[in-house]
């Protein structure tokens, strides 16, 4: 499934746009102050919550287009009298769009898409591609390496598809505060990336497919072979949240929601160190089938 179209492509397909900003937020909200949506006739691009509160918006933005208002503004309180249980209050504006306008947001949009966090999911197995399926709807920039070719055709996700003979160089060229998934076919390969990702200092997540027992066998191979690299902060097994379904499309939702957790938390980069050690009746299926021969990757 492809991702949503660009606001580009909308407003190129759209004459008269009025564009509804939150500019003031008081109490709960769905969205922050700045949140943006833009809104024709017929359609409308992005969101400033949902619910009640946005099919207002909607509504006034297109009685402004059929009237020729220009610019207007709303208070609207979350409560009762709209249908909605949040309990703050937030004032937007709404103005249809010039040209410089149109220019502007567009701007803004391909600034926030340079800015989105890159997720690289090392390994195109099964596991890799349903990361590859979730993440390309979420706000994120997806690029699944491979050295296999054959894998790789097997993704139809709209992310970056990259074949690397070589991807340790792709991790050490990847941009500071980046996530790396490691879920190779082979477990030599895996320890290899696992541990290039840790090198860096910098990543925002580093996670290995696997068991507690896995893990173990990293963390001596690093003391023995990569002068007792720390491994404290290395996630293993990943998305371990409790289930022990372990058919990917599973697995890759709770990888997914892990990671994104760790990307977005406004506390990050001062959380302490995070080691996961579960026993190993939960441990995920790997190249030396440690669960029950079941191989998922």
């Amino acid at each position: 499934m492809a991702r949503r179209p660009s606001l580009q492509t909308f407003l190129a397909s759209h004459k008269h746009v009025v564009q509804v900003a939150l500019t003031r937020v008081r109490g709960s909200s769905p969205r922050e102050a700045g949140a943006c949506m833009f809104v024709a006739t017929e359609s409308s691009w992005g969101t400033i919550g949902g619910g009640q509160l946005e099919y207002i918006a909607i509504d006034h933005a297109r009685r402004m287009l059929k009237s020729h208002v220009i610019s207007d503004t709303l208070d609207v309180p979350l409560g009762p009298e709209i249908g909605q249980c949040c309990g703050g209050r937030v004032e937007m504006s709404l103005a249809q769009m010039r040209q410089a306008d149109r220019e502007d947001a567009i701007a803004k949009e391909q600034t926030e898409e340079q800015a989105l966090p890159h997720i690289y999911v090392l390994g195109a197995g099964h596991v890799g591609r349903a990361l590859a399926d979730l993440f390309q709807h979420l706000p994120v920039r997806c690029i699944l390496i491979d050295q296999r070719a054959e894998e790789l055709a097997l993704c139809h996700a709209d992310v970056e598809i990259r074949q690397s003979a070589i991807p340790e160089i792709d991790i050490a060229i990847a941009p500071a505060g980046s996530a790396f998934i490691v879920l190779t076919h082979d477990h030599a390969l895996d320890f290899l990336l696992a541990s290039a990702a840790l090198q860096r200092g910098d990543a925002g997540y580093v996670g290995l497919i696997g068991s507690a027992t896995k893990r173990e066998k990293f963390r001596r191979w690093c003391r023995d072979h990569c002068d007792g690299q720390r491994t404290d902060r290395l996630i293993c097994p990943i998305g371990a949240g409790g289930s022990r379904d372990k058919r990917p499309s599973v697995i890759a939702a709770f990888v997914a929601a892990e990671v994104i957790a760790d990307l977005t938390s406004e506390t990050a980069a001062s959380a302490p160190a995070r080691s996961i050690d579960l026993p190993d009746t939960g441990k995920q299926p790997d190249a030396e089938g440690e669960t029950a021969g079941v191989f998922s990757r």
